[in-house]
């Protein structure tokens, strides 16, 4: 079975939802998997926008998601009682910040990346950014899924 990433708040291909933006509610979206391949220890997911006018720029790094989890609903990076771990992302925050395009810059493609990891946790410092956590989730990678969405202002 293949690893599958899916959000019921969009399609892949499609735009995301304005409560799922930074301009607007910056909700995090719903994410459900499925597939998980054998020998799964855990878990790490990154959201990024390769169209950003620098470069790749990363929305999102969760990480040491236990392999038997098969969802982050919305907003479960500012959850009561979550106990999973956020790197900083690319806006120096340890949660998600949905997409903000530059206006006019046309449509950005966020990829919401999944990747089940052979290890069941990743022992990084505290300080870790978002491209140190996926680089290191890159090494110990069993497989990958990705869902992409939409945006631009």
């Amino acid at each position: 079975m293949t690893l599958t990433l899916i959000s019921p708040a969009f399609a892949e291909g499609d735009v995301i939802p304005e409560k799922h933006v930074r301009d607007g509610d910056n909700l995090m979206p719903p994410l459900k998997w499925t597939g998980a391949p054998e020998g799964t220890g855990s878990f790490a997911l990154v959201v990024e926008d390769p169209d950003a006018p620098s470069g790749t720029f990363r929305h999102l790094a969760v990480y040491n998601i236990p392999p038997d989890q098969e969802e982050l609903p919305q907003s479960a990076d500012t959850a009561p009682g979550n106990r999973l771990r956020y790197a900083k992302n690319d806006f120096g925050n340890r949660r998600y910040d949905g997409p903000q395009p530059p206006e006019g810059h046309g449509p950005h493609h966020y990829h919401f990346r999944l990747a089940a990891l052979d290890v069941p946790s990743l022992d990084l410092p505290a300080e870790a950014g978002a491209q140190e956590i996926w680089r290191e989730a890159q090494k110990h990678a069993i497989e990958e899924a990705d869902l992409v969405g939409i945006y631009e202002r």
